[in-house]
Order: structure tokens, then C-alpha cells, then sequence
């Protein structure tokens, strides 16, 4: 991975509880530590197409060629539609890599896959074929394509403001402002 690395992020727009249908998916694109640009789509809340939109945002855009890494906010976007690593990783040919600031209860995530999401059984799935949480550079990750060391590497670099990548905090600072108003939350 080059030491200007350049990525995208992708974040979700908070939207009501009650809310059902499609979600704001935001892609916060960085040259290097610039904001080099931003990609918008939609995904279904809890629904099952959030690799194929991040995907086809990817590749249908001007920066596809540029692109070294794709980072996400969690896992899942839009409630519990789960991100498939492995096939978006496949799809854009880049590595990615679901960072968390906090390891996640797996416990209570599976219960409510399981207890409460319509085919929560494939998205348990797809979040035990990511491959377990490792702690790297002050986070939680899972990962396709990179090693744990390449990964910290890259993770380390982007981290400027926080312990998050600035591009994933970017990516939720505008999804917030585009889905609310304005930003609210801290990434």
C-alpha cells in the first residue's frame, strides 16, 4: 500500500427507528490526509444490499482507479444490513476493512440477527465469515484482502484527529449533516 494511500469510507445517515425503506450511504473519498471527494447512495434498512451499492459506488465512480482501500463505520449499515467483506473486497479489488471504536457485543447481536431480523441467520453468517475483531491501532477491525499488519499500518496513517481513520469520521460528520440537519455525533 502506497504511504499516500488513498480510500473511501462509508457511513450511514441516522434515520428514525420507526423508519423503514431506503437509508443514506455516504463515501467519503480521501487522497491521502485531502477530501478528495463524496459518493452518495441508498441502502435498505435492514435489507441485504449494502455490498452491491458500496460496490457499484465504487466502481462507477471517477475515483475507482485510485482506490486502495475501502473502510466502513461497523459492519453493518442502515440497521443490520450486513456488509459482506469478502464479496465487496472481491467486487472493488481493494482491501477492506469494518472498523469499530468499540468491540462490539457479539452476544447481543446475534441474539437480535437471530431473535428479530428478517434472514438474520445469512447475516450472522456473513459477520462470523469476517473473521474475528482484532484490536489494531487503537480499534476493533475486521478485514478482507490486508494482512493485520498491513491494516494497522494504513489504520495508524489515517488516524489524524481520533482513533478512527479520519476518512470514516469524515464520512460520518457529512452523513449526519446530509440525514439530520446537521452533525450531531461524534464518529
Amino acid at each position: 500500500m502506497p504511504s499516500e494511500a488513498h480510500v473511501i469510507a462509508f457511513d450511514d445517515a441516522p434515520f428514525a427507528r420507526e423508519h423503514r425503506g431506503d437509508v443514506l450511504l455516504v463515501g467519503a473519498v480521501f487522497a491521502g490526509p485531502r477530501l478528495d471527494g463524496v459518493l452518495t447512495g441508498k441502502v435498505r434498512r435492514d435489507g441485504t444490499n449494502s455490498s452491491r451499492v458500496m460496490a457499484e459506488l465504487v466502481v462507477r465512480s471517477r475515483f475507482r482507479d485510485q482506490i486502495h482501500a475501502v473502510l466502513l463505520q461497523g459492519i453493518a449499515v442502515a440497521g443490520f444490513n450486513v456488509v459482506d467483506l469478502h464479496a465487496l473486497h472481491r467486487a472493488v479489488g481493494v482491501p477492506v476493512l469494518a472498523v469499530a471504536r468499540n468491540k462490539p457485543n457479539l452476544v447481543a447481536i446475534r441474539q437480535a440477527l437471530l431473535g428479530n431480523v428478517r434472514g438474520g441467520a445469512r447475516k450472522w453468517r456473513l459477520i462470523e465469515q469476517a473473521g474475528p475483531m482484532e484490536r489494531l491501532a487503537g480499534v476493533w477491525v475486521q478485514r478482507a484482502g490486508i494482512s493485520s499488519k498491513g491494516a494497522e499500518k494504513l489504520l495508524d496513517r489515517l488516524a489524524t484527529h481520533s482513533r478512527l481513520p479520519e476518512p470514516i469520521r469524515t464520512a460520518h460528520l457529512i452523513a449526519g449533516g446530509l440525514g439530520a440537519g446537521e452533525s450531531r455525533h461524534r464518529a
